[in-house]
């Protein structure tokens, strides 16, 4: 018995050893390592920060001193806009700063570009100048002109009386800045992405991450981004995290950019002989560590299940895809400006709010996509499909009378009623009650879309599954 507990206590020393020298080599490798990623970090950051001035403050300062010029307003304020006069003033600051310049008038709604070239500013044909014409911040940063994207900063002109004139500012094309980040790339080893608030890429060392035609690739998209915890991609905080990219392994860094709203993302490398040791390091942590926790299973498995709920929140949603009633607002306005008449409908998924409570939210996100999917393979061209409530869509129908807009709503909730059900729920039906209005003439979308309600909810005390339509009077 003595023997048995003189082996059971040394048994007990020799774990309480093993414990104390892997916390100790924990926190030293873990030191050294931190102290490797800060030095890389700090050794990468001072370039990078070099390069955003120069390609980026440098511009924006520019336009801002010259914005202020007594010359450009007087320009600009003129009732008479005089175009020679607009190219000569662009022509000498391009001459002297090596920028491509451009100014857009109010008076005559034009854009003088330093190339000698104009472009009228129609309200639905060129979106920017309406769109930024309203913004509160004096100074905007944009992609445009799909044909040669460019990147853009645009100043607000005023006069001493504060009237709004136009807009001055500088262009740069992204071919440009494509080939100084890969210089720099090519002499750092590091990639940087320019992201802003929503998590769109708007510049990037990586030519295929550029946007085109108005399409932004987001952060979501990205493989190594999706795989961070779902907190990081809330709150984009990416500062100091280790990422692996294509089997290597890269320190993010951050930088913001509170002029342009945006947040500049530095990718260093670590060095290889770095990657090799830490590899290492995790490899032995990861066996012993295996076998000691061995006894927390329970502990282990409820993080897995945890885990796994909290996987379909990495998903996109396609009902995320979709525009947003502030979107729609500029969207009908373009269509009603163009084809005169549109008919709206807003579609409602029956019993939403029940599927969510008996299956839970992600088979109600699972039918509000499975819809979303018919809908778009469904509807014509032209017609715009958004997103209108938690459990509504809305489709803009441009040129299409309120008759053509019935039958249409008709097919559309018959295929939804025939739909297949969900695999995972196949006794769960999916229906839909649908609303109409129309309009022939300049009214308000929020106006239009009343009566479609009113019709939508008239079709809900009907029963559901029909498709009810109200007319202006």
């Amino acid at each position: 018995m003595n023997t048995f507990r003189t082996l059971h206590r040394s048994i007990l020393v020799l774990f309480a050893v093993v414990v104390i020298a892997i916390v100790t080599l924990v926190h030293f490798s873990i030191s050294k390592i931190v102290a490797e990623q800060s030095r890389a970090q700090q050794q990468s950051l001072s370039p990078a920060i070099s390069l955003i001035v120069e390609q980026l403050l440098k511009p924006l300062h520019i336009s801002e001193a010259l914005g202020h010029s007594t010359e450009l307003v007087d320009l600009m304020s003129s009732e008479d806009i005089d175009s020679e006069a607009v190219f000569n003033t662009l022509d000498r600051l391009e001459s002297e700063f090596g920028l491509s310049f451009f100014i857009a008038t109010e008076s005559d709604r034009k854009q003088y570009n330093s190339d000698r070239t104009i472009i009228n500013l129609v309200e639905g044909e060129v979106s920017w100048y309406f769109k930024f014409k309203d913004y509160p911040a004096d100074a905007v940063a944009d992609i445009g002109k799909w044909e040669d994207t460019h990147f853009y900063i645009d100043i607000k002109i005023h006069d001493d009386n504060g009237e709004f004139l136009g807009f001055f500012g500088v262009g740069k094309s992204l071919r440009s800045f494509i080939e100084v980040f890969d210089t720099y790339k090519q002499k750092y080893g590091y990639d940087f992405l320019f992201v802003d608030g929503n998590g769109d890429i708007m510049l990037s060392s990586d030519a295929s991450l550029i946007a085109s035609y108005s399409e932004f690739t987001n952060l979501s998209e990205l493989p190594w981004y999706a795989s961070l915890p779902a907190t990081v991609q809330d709150q984009q905080a990416l500062n100091n995290k280790l990422v692996t990219i294509n089997q290597k392994d890269f320190l993010i860094a951050e930088v913001k950019l509170n002029q342009f709203g945006w947040t500049v993302f530095l990718l260093s490398p670590l060095e290889e002989r770095q990657a090799e040791i830490s590899q290492a390091f995790i490899f032995s942590i990861v066996t012993l560590l295996v076998v000691v926790f061995s006894l927390f299973l329970l502990i282990y498995n409820l993080l897995y299940y945890f885990r796994k709920d909290m996987q379909p929140e990495l998903i996109v949603r396609q009902t995320n895809q979709l525009p947003d009633k502030e979107n729609l607002q500029l969207i009908y306005k373009s269509l009603l400006s163009e084809h005169k008449s549109l008919s709206v409908m807003l579609i409602s998924i029956d019993d939403i709010s029940d599927i969510v409570d008996t299956h839970g939210r992600n088979a109600g996100d699972d039918v509000l996509d499975k819809v979303v999917t018919y809908l778009t393979e469904r509807l014509r061209d032209k017609d715009v499909l958004g997103r209108w409530s938690s459990e509504e869509f809305i489709v803009l129908l441009p040129n299409t009378g309120p008759h053509v807009a019935f039958d249409i709503a008709q097919n559309l909730r018959h295929g939804i009623a025939t739909l297949t059900p969900l695999a995972d729920h196949p006794e769960t039906p999916v229906t839909a009650s649908i609303g109409i209005s129309f309009t022939a003439s300049s009214r308000a979308m929020l106006e239009v879309t009343a009566h479609a309600e009113d019709a939508l909810y008239q079709a809900k005390r009907d029963g559901s599954n029909v498709v009810r339509m109200q007319l202006i009077d």
